[in-house]
């Protein structure tokens, strides 16, 4: 069994319990041993680093340095702390007057932190990397056939750059294929969900999040698919708003990759915190547990792109429709 350190965030321990509890049965049906950071504070989101620097490097740096010692690698499934812990560490490396402003701070609650000491790695990731899509596949169970996936990464999730494309990721397409789920080519995987402009400007959210309900729904999708807490958030939570705002009537429920792995696996929705959600998931339980004939669950064979540039594009939205 492998040991990470586990940085859960504040997201997880509310509005994100569901992504919190499926990844913990998940990691365990995986072998991974998961060793909370004692003591843990929030990462700051995204705000903090446009307020005052140093504290906000210094708030990120003192979960790092609270990781165990004989743990060398911290594991984040929220795309923000992953993008903030990853970030501090490689700034404290490439800028030494940075590292010790920080660790001056740190050294306040009698902590200190060497850059490069802890790895911060998002936890798709970790699943995706520590684990071939043939091992993942040897736990299906319960295959998600008949259902239509679509993966939305959103903006972080594949951002810093180096695991995926940035700008057309496929990986999370790879590990639904591997539950056995029917994916569906959704182009606008790695666009922006807005983040906090819903507490900004309700009109441009509203009109970001609509566009992404509108294409996933003009795909037919049973659910999206996410590694995001903003994203999952914002699409979900919003979705009601978006439809009053609009004239619309999506229901389309966004899901946790880790809920859809758990399901595959074999455990009870309710373990992996299926009903939390907004948008109600149980057509797609129902779905799940009723799925179609043998021979109706292969869709299309999928096209191959020419080359990189060939991409389909999503369709545009009239003026009316924004």
């Amino acid at each position: 069994m492998v040991r990470y350190a586990y940085y859960p965030g504040c997201s997880l321990e509310k509005n994100a319990a569901a992504y919190d509890q499926s990844f913990r049965r998940v990691a365990e049906v995986l072998g991974m041993e998961l060793v909370e950071i004692p003591d843990w504070n929030c990462c700051g989101a995204t705000e903090y680093f446009s307020l005052d620097l140093l504290p906000a490097y210094a708030l990120v740096a003192r979960n790092l340095a609270l990781v165990p010692e004989d743990l060398d690698q911290v594991v984040a499934p929220c795309s923000a702390c992953y993008y903030n812990m990853y970030k501090t560490d490689k700034n404290m490396a490439a800028y030494p007057k940075l590292a010790a402003a920080v660790n001056e701070a740190l050294a306040a609650g009698k902590l200190h932190y060497d850059p490069g000491r802890v790895l911060s790695r998002h936890a798709l990731d970790v699943i995706l990397e520590d684990f071939s899509l043939e091992e993942i596949g040897a736990h299906v169970k319960k295959p998600l056939r008949g259902l239509r996936l679509a993966a939305y990464y959103g903006c972080v999730t594949v951002r810093p750059a180096g695991h995926d494309d940035p700008e057309y990721p496929v990986r999370m397409e790879r590990l639904l294929e591997t539950l056995g789920a029917t994916v569906v080519e959704y182009t606008l995987r790695a666009n922006c969900c807005g983040g906090h402009m819903t507490q900004l400007d309700a009109d441009t959210a509203y009109g970001m999040i609509h566009y992404l309900l509108h294409n996933a729904n003009k795909l037919g999708v049973d659910a999206l698919v996410t590694a995001c807490p903003m994203c999952q958030l914002n699409l979900d939570a919003y979705q009601g708003q978006v439809n009053s705002h609009f004239g619309t009537d999506f229901h389309i429920p966004i899901l946790y990759f880790t809920q859809m792995m758990g399901l595959a696996f074999g455990i009870q929705p309710e373990d992996l915190g299926f009903g939390q959600e907004i948008v109600s998931a149980k057509e797609v339980l129902e779905k799940f547990r009723n799925p179609p004939p043998e021979e109706e669950k292969r869709g299309r064979p999928r096209r191959k792109r020419r080359d990189k540039d060939a991409l389909p594009m999503p369709e545009p939205l009239s003026g009316g429709d924004r």
